[in-house]
């Protein structure tokens, strides 16, 4: 197969040497190899899977400040997400938005006598409901983050009578709703595969990457890598090895001969649901609030669906990491205590999804009074000369922030200066994003010649301004067609995205290049369809495209634990 993956394997091997080795290519790894190659550093990066398929490919798709942890008296990460937050909506306007969030409250002051003692006490207590005051306290608070480069409005409170006004399917019982606002995070896998597009430009050849790569061993103080595909196997020299491996790091310190217990992940579990009531009673906005057992989660509209979550369970990493019936069960239940009129069921769910957040270990603390923050830990390679460096934490709204942490320590090992800060450099199709209407019909205008407008459109939705290498692949593509089962994409766009975004899988495609997943639209059928389109660029007789076919249903329902044993019965 002449695949994306060899063509990334074989830069490693060819050159099997770095100065820094990025083990892990999720959102943190990606974005520490894009500020180290603006830096000119000879870098490399390798991923056991596809780029952007672990933790990072299982968040709730949003940039946020995190308020809730206000409450952990983390004022130092509320304020840099906080920062992080306002700057993606700058630097990625074409993936990052606003994103209007209502609380609905049912108290007016619980919480605000046990809310200091969780603090003083690192989450001990019994659970307190939140109640207004104490979420007004916060939202000053948060609020005042936002000073000096706010780029969302302040928050606003209404009443009973207000809030049934604004959102009639609310639960009756409510006394106050708070409203403010965050960011949302519409493709997070595409804004990724963008920090990798533009890591590689600034490097070029000395910035490498390769997904289905995997860091297994150390052979004479080097670290071994194996193409996950063809099973070649190289071993590769670096000055620093940076662990970006998220919940895996000490799996993969393990792997590199240093037993370490630095983690502690807790998963997160999200349902997707096609249910036209519950999007209407969204009113567009996203619901945030306690559930009973003191969990945040969440009711988001997103792509025409609905994305309940999430759980936050102790986890190992042994176990597969699934979506259970009884986290359904759980949202279902939820959705009800906030919107009782809007039936929910089962039936609904198009997509649901899991994945494990990489938190720190954490003893008998309860999982959600857990530090999202970050650190770096730094260790000798055993057996050789180089250092390794852990990322241990890290969340979606910091990772440039923590990259940029994570690149000084680097540079400093290398008594390199820093060339450039990523602060405020746009990312990928953020560059020149239109963000006015009259701008935005004006690119559109100026981009449609070849394509109808409406067309220009959604790819620029899609893709930002990197829509512009889209759309000439497809006017260059006289064998361009629409798909039949999936209107919205085009056989020469999904063969430009196969060709150009390292695609080795069908999944790959469905899950992490497309919200074709996210959104239902992977049925059967869908997936042959787009297969074979594609089939042509990746080198795919019949036989392997039945098998990808039947490997892509497989991933797409991997955290569905009632659908992949049905599969596996089927076989």
């Amino acid at each position: 197969m002449a695949g994306a993956t060899e063509r990334g394997f074989d830069a490693v091997a060819e050159r099997p040497y770095a100065d820094v080795l990025i083990v892990g290519g999720g959102i943190n790894g990606l974005a520490t190899f894009r500020d180290l190659a603006l830096q000119g550093v000879d870098v490399a990066l390798v991923e056991r899977d596809d780029f952007i398929s672990g933790a990072s490919a299982a968040s709730s798709h949003m940039i946020h400040g995190g308020i809730r942890y206000l409450e952990n008296g983390e004022f130092r990460l509320v304020h840099e997400a906080v920062t992080e937050r306002n700057a993606l909506l700058r630097m990625a306007p074409h993936y990052v938005r606003p994103l209007q969030t209502t609380i609905p409250i049912f108290s007016t002051f619980s919480g605000v006598l046990s809310a200091p003692l969780r603090f003083l006490r690192h989450g001990g207590g019994g659970h307190r409901e939140r109640g207004a005051a104490l979420i007004k306290i916060g939202l000053v608070i948060y609020d005042s983050f936002s000073r000096g480069g706010g780029r969302v409005p302040r928050h606003t409170f209404r009443g009973r009578k207000r809030s049934l006004q604004e959102l009639p399917d609310l639960n009756p019982g409510v006394k106050y709703t708070a409203t403010y606002w965050d960011a949302s995070l519409h493709d997070p896998e595409r804004l990724a595969i963008d920090v990798l597009r533009d890591g590689r430009a600034s490097g070029g050849d000395h910035a490498r990457a390769a997904n289905y790569t995997a860091a297994v061993g150390v052979a004479d103080g080097r670290v071994l890598l194996r193409d996950m595909v063809s099973g070649r196997e190289v071993a590769f020299a670096a000055s620093v090895i940076v662990n970006a491996t998220g919940p895996w790091t000490d799996l993969t310190n393990l792997a590199l001969g240093d037993p370490t217990r630095y983690m502690g992940g807790t998963k997160g579990s999200h349902i997707v649901l096609d249910n036209p009531a519950l999007l209407a009673a969204t009113g567009g906005r996203e619901l945030f609030f306690e559930n009973a057992d003191g969990r945040i989660v969440l009711i988001y509209p997103l792509k025409g669906r609905v994305l309940v979550g999430t759980t936050d369970l102790e986890h190992d990493m042994g176990d597969e990491i699934v979506c259970t019936e009884a986290e359904v069960d759980y949202f279902i239940d939820l959705i009800g205590q906030v919107l009782p009129e809007v039936v929910v069921e089962r039936s609904q769910i198009v997509f649901r999804f899991a994945g494990v957040r990489p938190l720190p270990g954490h003893g008998e603390l309860a999982p959600g009074f857990v530090s999202r923050d970050y650190r770096v830990e730094s260790a000798p390679l055993p057996g050789g000369d180089a250092t390794v460096l852990s990322l241990v934490g890290g969340k979606w709204t910091t990772f440039r922030a923590s990259a940029e942490h994570l690149a000084d320590r680097v540079l400093h090992l290398l008594a390199r200066p820093r060339r450039r800060s990523t602060r405020g450099l746009a990312i990928g199709g953020g560059s020149g994003f239109p963000v006015t209407e009259r701008a935005r019909q004006q690119w559109i205008a100026g981009h449609a010649e070849g394509l109808p407008a409406a067309r220009v459109a959604t790819l620029l939705d899609r893709y930002g301004t990197v829509a512009t290498a889209v759309i000439a692949a497809i006017v260059d593509d006289p064998d361009d067609a629409t798909l039949e089962l999936v209107p919205g994409f085009s056989t020469a766009e999904l063969r430009h995205v196969a060709r150009s975004e390292d695609v080795v899988h069908l999944d790959d495609l469905l899950m992490r290049r497309t919200s074709l997943a996210f959104v239902g639209d992977a049925s059967p059928e869908a997936c042959a369809e787009i297969a074979a389109a594609i089939a042509p660029e990746l080198g795919w007789d019949d036989a392997r495209i039945a098998a990808e076919v039947e490997r892509g249903l497989a991933k797409v329902h991997a955290a569905d634990p009632a659908r992949t044993e049905s599969s596996r019965a089927a076989r």
